[in-house]
């Protein structure tokens, strides 16, 4: 039986050992969590009867109406399971077998198929509106974006900002279509690393997972402190610092608690809605006042490209220029406004979690580009908006950048509450990265549908905000130190990896010839040749220059995140010239008069 990962070198003939020879295929049930022994030809047949079953279930599903997309309700539930017992599947002992077997695989081996697909189905709850505002809510940051274009220029800002927003939505659609090729109720793709096992093996499975906890985890923290920043700001910074960022750590206790994303979808149908009103109310601050010179310093992009443009000369400081190409040669600064078109668009790292638990995956794709277009929309109006009231005072939190210390206090207010939430959206991700692929797989923890897997949650997540603030509070300039895993991580998560996975979903699909495959009869995967021969005729069979497109962006974005990860290190040590403070003083980074 030829296992998943080919084009690794991760490939083994014969049956199982853990069966003997003749007693027909080892049921889906009875698999390891990450079975090597599964081939890459199982997962895309399975994969191909789930789509079938989806769309079959699609025609007799109701008409979603306008509200209902804007907003969403819970679910009522998971997808329709299969009838096991003859009344619908609402027999008490399905549930009893859900909560006592499906995490082990010695209990496992007793649980028929349909019972064992029916499982899988609880977990897809999530509707197509749902997915759009969690896309929207991961992805959305506008309120940098004035701040990138003031060290970018308007024609460069514009047009960067434009070619990063059609390539991450290009990268969707590739995450999109290997998730429907190898995705199935047997063998659920349940993260991001799900999909590199399958297409590459073990290595780039392990490589994903330890950058996406990383990432994740260093956002939950970055959320931590921002909002401490602002909570400081609010209190005039009479509150002490350290307990201001505290105090969101103990938030995050309670809001992530919330374990399905389709209650999720509602929350970030809240914080959609938040940012807005955010945009609106900062758009119209610009308009009637002038820029907050004092803090200009701390974070504007006349502090980047050329300090002297924001230097005050009396209670003012000089008057408020753009520039219509780059406004500084230096490599450092240009590659740092590049980034932040490359890093707005970063969200694609859930995107398989976001699939995972939608009831029509394929309704994800509609979705993902509806947010990817309101996203870039948000973008090109409220960053040039900010941008030509404010110049070079454009400050990197564009609500904080307001002089009024009533609208300062009412955007503080409001971007905490949609920060909140986006943050427990992270954590709820990142807690599922290391259930499953830790504690299940090496310490056999109960499955997440059972009463013993939600019980384990409720301990873990204050652990994981826990570490998330301690992580964040106890490196100085803990922004500047983001950046670096920002072009470590996020780039390739939606810029390399993508294209990577597609390459090899590519070759393994294309180099399947006449009597090859997949004999669900029998278990056995039929293969006529291997090793070079086989990757070399995948590479070559249908449209070879997509094969070498993906490589070529792959390289590119690597080049990216290099060049990102060298100018963060280039701040990063140039704030660290000057005393920094963490996130344990009781002195805010923010107050100028400490």
């Amino acid at each position: 039986m030829a296992a998943t990962g080919e084009i690794a070198g991760i490939a083994a003939d014969g049956g199982d050992p853990r069966y003997p020879e003749g007693e027909g295929p080892i049921p889906p049930s009875n698999r390891l969590l990450h079975d090597p022994n599964v081939s890459f030809y199982e997962y895309t047949y399975y994969a191909k009867l789930t789509r079938e079953e989806e769309e079959e279930t699609y025609k007799t599903s109701p008409t979603v109406g306008i509200m209902q997309v804007l907003f969403p309700t819970k679910s009522s539930g998971g997808v329709t399971p299969i009838d096991t017992h003859g009344n619908n599947g609402s027999n008490g002992e399905d549930k009893e077998i859900s909560e006592k077997k499906v995490g082990e695989l010695q209990q496992r081996i007793e649980i028929s198929e349909a019972e064992w697909t029916n499982a899988s189905r609880a977990v897809r709850t999530a509707s197509g509106s749902a997915c759009f505002y969690l896309i929207t809510t991961d992805i959305l940051g506008p309120f940098g974006i004035g701040f990138s274009m003031g060290t970018l220029g308007w024609g460069p800002g514009i047009g960067l900002f434009t070619l990063f927003g059609v390539l991450a939505g290009y990268s969707g659609w590739l995450l999109w279509t290997v998730f429907l090729g190898v995705d199935s109720y047997q063998f659920p793709a349940k993260n991001y690393g799900d999909l590199a096992f399958r297409t590459w093996g073990r290595p780039l499975r392990h490589i994903v997972n330890f950058l996406q906890g990383l990432q994740l985890l260093i956002s939950v923290g970055v959320i931590v402190i921002g909002n401490g920043q602002a909570l400081s700001q609010v209190s005039k910074f009479k509150l002490c610092y350290a307990v201001c960022c505290l105090i969101w750590a103990i938030l995050g206790f309670a809001a992530g608690q919330v374990r399905t994303l389709q209650k999720f979808g509602i929350l970030a149908n809240v914080a959609v809605f938040i940012n807005l009103l955010i945009m609106f109310i900062s758009m119209g601050v610009f308009a009637h006042s002038p820029p907050n010179f004092a803090i200009s310093v701390l974070g504007s992009a006349g502090a980047v490209v050329d300090s002297a443009t924001i230097t005050p000369d009396n209670s003012t400081g000089p008057p408020i220029i753009h520039y219509n190409g780059m406004p500084s040669k230096d490599l450092a600064v240009g590659i740092f406004g590049l980034m932040q078109g490359v890093y707005a668009y970063a969200g694609a790292q859930l995107f398989i979690e976001f699939m995972a638990e939608l009831k029509r995956p394929r309704d994800f794709l509609k979705a993902m580009w509806g947010a990817q277009f309101f996203i870039y929309s948000c973008y090109m109006i409220y960053g040039c908006y900010t941008y030509f009231w404010q110049g070079q005072y454009s400050y990197q939190i564009s609500y904080q950048g307001v002089s009024p210390y009533s609208w300062q206090t009412l955007g503080n207010m409001l971007a905490v509450t949609s920060g909140l939430i986006a943050a427990a959206l992270y954590g709820n991700i990142g807690i599922k990265v290391i259930y499953n692929n830790l504690l299940m797989e090496w310490f056999h923890a109960p499955a997440l549908i059972t009463k013993r897997g939600k019980t384990l949650w409720a301990a873990i997540v204050p652990i994981y905000w826990t570490i998330a603030f301690i992580l964040a509070a106890s490196i100085p300039d803990f922004f500047g130190l983001t950046g670096v895993t920002a072009a470590v991580c996020f780039v390739q998560f939606t810029y390399t990896f993508p294209p990577l996975i597609a390459l090899g979903y590519r070759i393994q699909t294309h180099a399947l010839q006449e009597g090859e495959g997949f004999d669900p009869a029998t278990g056995v995967v039929t293969l006529h040749d291997r090793g070079l021969r086989r990757i070399t005729r995948g590479f070559f069979a249908d449209k070879w220059y997509l094969n070498v497109l993906h490589i070529l962006y792959a390289m590119g974005a690597l080049c990216v995140s290099g060049l990102g990860a060298y100018s963060s290190c280039h701040f990063l040590i140039e704030a660290f010239k000057n005393p920094q403070v963490n996130a344990f003083s009781c002195t805010s980074p923010l107050n100028l008069n400490p």
